[in-house]
């Protein structure tokens, strides 16, 4: 059964009291005021916090002041605490980039290694022309092919071209075109391809060799020493066009039958004749089909001769059905 009886409280004397109070916070009297200390826990998440403090302040006996507006919620990071604001998780980067770019970074250093050996051996004074070896002349001589060329030496080797040298050589009509070899560390190797003579014009007391182009490349006082036919009257005499067509037919024979002629004429540009050494003619025609021609007259040639029946003219101007009477 529950008591009657109502808790009595002693008057304490002014005096007395205030000494008692010294150390403590001054109260209201006749209140009894009482706190709960909440033991001490490692941090926790914003919630858990909040609601702690809200039961702290219903537990001493005051109302919250009103809601608070929500907090953001920070990312915890691994060790329990909270990450900062500025703070950006990061990533690995994936392998197949970084073997891209690896790939990349080592391309361009490559690449200018070898820049930097080729600016080397472009201007480099150890590659510089120091000899000049010439090879494929009949018509000329070699040391006149080292004069025309002497302005190279002391030029990288990089930067001789057959344009350089084309140009050098160009004075030497008996030279057609040239091709040239680099042979590390100063030697430059030249081969000549010279025009050929096909036939020797007479002009006064000499004769002019001659090549398809009418090119002049020499000159002789003895013709039969060189085993070429003469064509009558040369250009000046037969005209541009008949000698051009006369010398384009010679150009076209091998070596073996043109050793053979004697001389080279045309009436026209369709009417060429050739004669041999041994008095035989030949009508050739015209230019066209000169390879055919060619080959077909010295298959002829070849035939051995007939005492009883000699040829005298060999007509190769159809040169799919050639004639001999």
């Amino acid at each position: 059964m529950a008591s009657s009886r109502r808790p009595t409280y002693k008057p304490v004397r002014p005096g007395s009291r205030d000494k008692a109070q010294e150390p403590r916070e001054a109260t209201q009297p006749g209140v009894i005021s009482a706190s709960k200390s909440a033991p001490a826990s490692p941090p926790a998440p914003q919630d858990s916090q909040r609601g702690k403090q809200v039961s702290g302040k219903q537990a001493s006996g005051t109302k919250p002041s009103g809601k608070q507006p929500p907090k953001m919620q920070l990312p915890e990071q691994p060790d329990g605490g909270k990450a900062e604001p500025g703070n950006v998780l990061t990533f690995p980067e994936p392998k197949g980039k970084r073997l891209r770019r690896n790939v990349i970074v080592a391309s361009c250093i490559i690449a200018a290694l070898i820049a930097g050996l080729l600016l080397a051996a472009v201007y480099s004074p150890v590659l510089a022309v120091q000899t000049v070896a010439v090879s494929g002349t009949k018509l000329l001589k070699p040391a006149q092919v080292q004069a025309a060329l002497k302005p190279l030496l002391g030029t990288p080797l990089p930067q001789v071209s057959d344009e350089d040298v084309n140009a050098l050589l160009k004075p030497l009509v008996q030279i057609k075109s040239v091709t040239t070899q680099a042979h590390p560390p100063s030697v430059l190797v030249v081969q000549v391809h010279e025009r050929v003579p096909v036939a020797l014009v007479k002009r006064g007391k000499e004769y002019l060799l001659v090549d398809v182009d009418g090119v002049r490349l020499g000159a002789t006082a003895a013709p039969e020493s060189v085993k070429l036919p003469v064509i009558d009257g040369g250009a000046g005499t037969i005209g541009k066009d008949l000698f051009q067509a006369t010398a384009a037919v010679l150009g076209a024979l091998p070596a073996n039958v043109l050793a053979k002629l004697s001389n080279a004429s045309a009436k026209s540009v369709d009417a060429v004749e050739l004669k041999l050494v041994d008095g035989q003619t030949i009508i050739w025609g015209n230019a066209g089909e000169k390879e055919l021609k060619a080959r077909v007259l010295e298959a002829l040639l070849k035939v051995p001769a007939d005492p009883a029946n000699p040829v005298n003219i060999y007509d190769v101007s159809v040169p799919r059905h050639p004639v001999t009477r």
